[in-house]
């Protein structure tokens, strides 16, 4: 019994000791298990918080969504200029499936089917990350989508970063369609070559749109995604990894259902396109860039979205007449022409405001000061034309008589104001103080008138008020002091051309927003004088060129109005004038405003300007319909040019002689050539008055008898005309930029 008791107690000795030595785990255990339930409850009460404290953004990366903009010449078909980012957002119905598929057997083979996370390879990128590692791919498409279109999403390497792009994927696979976040992809991912987006990349590395992408372009897209920089432009052993990489695309689709075994054999490696360089402007492209850029700016358009807000803008800037301005000006200006003197020319259509063409200067990388738009000289004898409506307009007639004498006084005491050469023509009808732009009678013509009301005539043709302001007190304002634009002159002469009715010249047709909203310009016209005085001065601007100082600028299917401008010196020269369909206005000039000197000639308005004027038109209008200017007051019983007293019966004009106060008989044949006067401080003066062109030139008068009736001292006959009529005449227009300016 002892023995037994002994062997039992010793048992329960032993049992003692093991229930001593297992409790001590099974609390460790016990523990454990609550330590870890409680962590589990904790993520899952971190999660949960997280969740709740982890909406989808609310916004867009700016660069997510922009799209740049496309400046279209005025066709709206033919690119100008691209501007900003380089992404055109398109609809996934637009997207071929081919295309589609590549993507998704590329980036993320089970994307319709999963959740819109990869939790192996999110642990795998943020153990990368914690570790140090290089960090390993395995976002899913939905992932990527998320970390480049949302807001407040960076591209930063951290596991707090990882954690909201997880989060915010699982809520966007939640309330999205797969649909749509594979079209938010496929317009955001930066594929190389600078293209954003798709259709950007379809465009830059095969030329198309992408609704034409074969399976071979669109699997080498797809391809890209992976290392854009490396398959931009492959070579070498990164074209042979480019090759390795497109195959695992078409294997890929194999795998996918995307493509049969077969297809995918017949399906052949696609020819890449060079790439392009990023936009830099050529030729006049920068200087047109320029100007639609600052009148979007007018309208109220931000830099941002004219950058990034996919506006589709059509100029008014016609292709083809921007070439034929250039030509004019380089074709005409012999070679030799100092680089320092600057020719503008700008054309503008009458009916419409709009510029057609300019000339912004030989060299935009050189100089981005255009020429045409920003340059502003004075406007020497082209300024006549607004005086000449303001008289018009203010019930004078063609025929009013205005004091041609030199110097004329306006002031007691006052030097005096001169024509060129100090000739005087004495008293003469406003047809001939235009067509020789004869300086004191313009000035006369202002104290009649009044040069308030020049400069509100100015003014309503488009001259910047503040730009008359500094001179409309002097008496010389009608001689063209005001300092203008070649654009403003030219859209001043469009006011004739359109019967009185001003419209603001502008660079922009239309503008069409990312969502296909298109708003068209249209601008509105304001009478700036009447119809009638439209006609009458535009035909004493006709006989400048018929038979006056602009003949050079000549077309000779057509009729032409314009007006030579020549100022203190040539410091600028000046032709403006103007077709029914069309003006157009060109200046020379000199930064540090010395003389104009072309071939060792110092110039005035009608020699290169004329020409330049003469060699854009004649190509402008070809093949346009002729159009005839309206007959002014008065025609049919009257010539202008015949009520000239006797003073200006006789006067070589430089081009051709003629007699003037016989009437319209004139000598066409050999021009007389124009000597170099720059020593001269009267440029425009290129002969004595020894009365060698007084109406010998065809016949004697040829016609000449009878249209001038009996001037005060000549007979009309085109012969002497009492003898002070024979004096000689010069070609240019004299000083505009009178004394006391």
């Amino acid at each position: 019994m002892d023995g037994g008791s002994g062997v039992l107690k010793g048992r329960e000795r032993g049992q003692e000791k093991g229930q001593e030595r297992g409790g001590p785990r099974r609390r460790v255990l016990r523990i454990a298990l609550v330590v870890a339930g409680a962590a589990v409850l904790s993520m899952i009460g971190l999660f949960g918080v997280a969740w709740v404290m982890t909406p989808i953004p609310d916004s867009t990366q700016p660069r997510a969504t922009a799209q740049g903009s496309v400046i279209y010449y005025r066709d709206g078909k033919t690119v100008l200029a691209k501007q900003g980012v380089n992404r055109r957002s398109v609809a996934l119905s637009q997207i071929p499936e081919s295309v589609r598929d590549a993507v998704i057997a590329a980036e993320n083979r089970s994307f319709y089917e999963d959740k819109g996370v990869s939790l192996k390879g999110t642990f795998r990128a943020m153990w990368s990350t914690v570790t140090g590692q290089q960090l390993q791919g395995g976002s899913t498409i939905t992932q990527q989508m998320v970390r480049n279109y949302y807001s407040g999403l960076s591209q930063e390497r951290s596991v707090a970063r990882k954690l909201k792009e997880v989060l915010i994927s699982l809520k966007v696979d939640q309330s999205k369609s797969k649909d749509w976040v594979l079209e938010q992809y496929l317009n955001t991912i930066y594929f190389g070559r600078g293209a954003d987006g798709v259709q950007a990349a379809a465009d830059a590395y095969f030329r198309k749109d992408v609704g034409r992408l074969t399976v071979a372009e669109g699997a080498y897209l797809a391809a890209v995604i992976q290392q854009p920089s490396r398959f931009a432009d492959p070579r070498g052993a990164d074209l042979e990894a480019a090759r390795a990489r497109w195959q695992s695309v078409i294997d890929g689709m194999v795998q996918t259902g995307a493509l049969t075994p077969e297809q995918a054999a017949a399906t052949a490696f696609p020819t890449l396109k060079k790439p392009k360089a990023i936009f830099a402007p050529k030729g006049q492209e920068g200087y047109m860039l320029d100007q639609v850029t600052a009148e979007l700016k007018r309208m109220g358009y931000t830099d941002e979205a004219i950058n990034q807000g996919g506006l589709k803008i059509v100029s008014t800037f016609d292709k083809g007449l921007m070439a034929a301005a250039e030509r004019a000006v380089t074709s005409v200006l012999p070679e030799g022409t100092s680089a320092k003197v600057r020719t503008g020319l700008a054309a503008v259509d009458p009916a419409s405001g709009e510029v057609v063409a300019f000339y912004g200067g030989p060299s935009y990388e050189a100089n981005k000061f255009d020429n045409s738009f920003s340059a502003k000289v004075q406007a020497g004898s082209t300024f006549k034309a607004y005086a000449l409506a303001a008289a018009l307009n203010n019930g004078f007639g063609l025929d009013t008589r205005v004091d041609g004498n030199s110097p004329l006084h306006v002031t007691s005491g006052d030097r005096g104001i001169p024509n060129s050469g100090n000739y005087s023509y004495g008293q003469v009808n406003l047809v001939k103080a235009t067509q020789s732009s004869v300086n004191t009678a313009f000035v006369d013509l202002g104290q009649r008138v009044g040069l308030d009301k020049i400069a509100k005539i100015a003014e309503g043709a488009g001259i910047p008020a503040d730009q008359l302001a500094r001179q409309a007190d002097f008496p010389t304002l009608p001689l063209g002091t005001a300092s203008v634009s070649a654009v403003q002159n030219a859209s001043g002469f469009a006011t004739f051309a359109a019967g009185g009715v001003h419209r603001d010249a502008h660079v922009i047709r239309s503008v069409t927003d990312a969502k296909g909203r298109t708003t068209k310009i249209k601008v509105k016209g304001e009478r700036a004088f009447t119809e009638q005085t439209a006609i009458d001065a535009t035909y004493a601007l006709t006989q400048v060129v018929e038979a006056g100082t602009g003949s050079a600028a000549r077309l000779y299917d057509r009729p032409v109005a314009g007006k030579t401008g020549t100022t203190d010196k040539s410091a600028a020269v000046w032709f403006a004038g103007f077709t029914p369909q069309l003006a157009v206005a060109v200046d020379m000039f000199r930064d540090d405003n010395r003389p104009v000197v072309v071939n060792g000639s110092a110039q005035y308005g009608g020699t290169y300007p004329a020409q330049i004027w003469r060699a854009f038109m004649a190509e402008a209008m070809s093949g346009k319909p002729v159009k005839e200017f309206a007959e002014p007051s008065n025609y049919g019983y009257s010539t202008y040019d015949g009520y000239d007293d006797g003073y200006d019966d006789g006067y070589d004009s430089g081009n051709r002689d003629y007699g003037d106060g016989g009437g319209d008989g004139y000598d066409t044949a050999t021009p007389t050539p124009r000597p170099d006067a720059t020593a001269d401080p009267s440029p425009d003066q290129s002969q004595s008055p020894d009365g060698t062109g007084d109406g010998t030139g065809d016949g004697t008068g040829g016609d000449g008898t009878g249209d001038g009736g009996t001037g005060d001292g000549g007979t009309g006959d085109g012969m002497d005309g009492g003898g002070t009529g024979d004096q000689g005449q010069p070609p240019g227009d004299g000083f505009d930029r009178a004394p006391g300016r």
